[in-house]
């Protein structure tokens, strides 16, 4: 068995409900043949997050972390490929603080990439007939803050894990009153559901193009 911490988020800024808690909540509570996972919801809030992440790591022992978002306006899932040592907030977060150009970690590299297999993750998604690509990007709000925060954690207090993150799009709920994409949260566990199984069993990622242009 491999045991994988599965994290997402409270609602923010506004919205009642947000899909990449739904997500992983839905995927624990029947996760893939072989592998043993936790769903952890994780406080929209800049100087609570990671110290949340950090023991929700230290009480389930994962082999495996992914961690999950919402990013409104992707039309699949994203997997990153990079987090940064900063937080620059466009909106408050949940307790109201909007830090602007402060580090992540102070004294942090500028950068990490992700130790999870990017491309085979993405492949996978799609094998299950579920939209996924690439990004370079997890913004800087509190999604990032945690991206980097558990690369910080792995590089420096448990190296045997590998973990990243994933940002997923709106809930159709969400858009009611608007065009913009979105997908069902049972489409984004099953496409969750194959990037863990691709995760865990996959140790040297697939050598294909998943760079962008801009």
């Amino acid at each position: 068995m491999t045991r994988v911490l599965l994290t997402g988020f409270a609602p923010f800024g506004g919205q009642q409900v947000n899909p990449s808690w739904q997500a992983v909540k839905l995927l624990a509570e029947a996760p893939p043949s072989g592998v043993d996972a936790t769903a952890v919801e994780l406080p929209c809030v800049f100087r609570e997050v990671n110290t949340r992440l950090r023991q929700a790591i230290e009480r389930t022992e994962p082999e495996l972390v992914v961690c999950v978002g919402q990013a409104g306006g992707r039309t699949g899932l994203t997997v990153e490929r990079v987090c940064v040592n900063v937080a620059d907030a466009r909106i408050p977060d949940n307790a109201g603080a909007q830090p602007i150009d402060e580090p992540v970690v102070e004294g942090g590299p500028a950068a990490y990439f992700s130790s999870l297999p990017l491309k085979a993750c993405v492949a996978a998604v799609r094998e299950a007939g579920i939209p996924a690509t690439v990004s370079n990007t997890a913004g800087t709000f509190v999604c990032n803050h945690v991206a980097y925060g558990l690369a910080h954690l792995i590089a420096t207090r448990f190296p045997a894990v590998r973990g990243g993150f994933v940002h997923v799009p709106w809930a159709p709920e969400q858009v009611l009153d608007r065009a913009e994409p979105s997908l069902p949260v049972s489409t984004v566990a099953a496409g969750l559901r194959a990037l863990v199984v691709a995760a865990a069993r996959t140790t040297v990622d697939l050598r294909v193009a998943e760079g962008a242009t801009h």
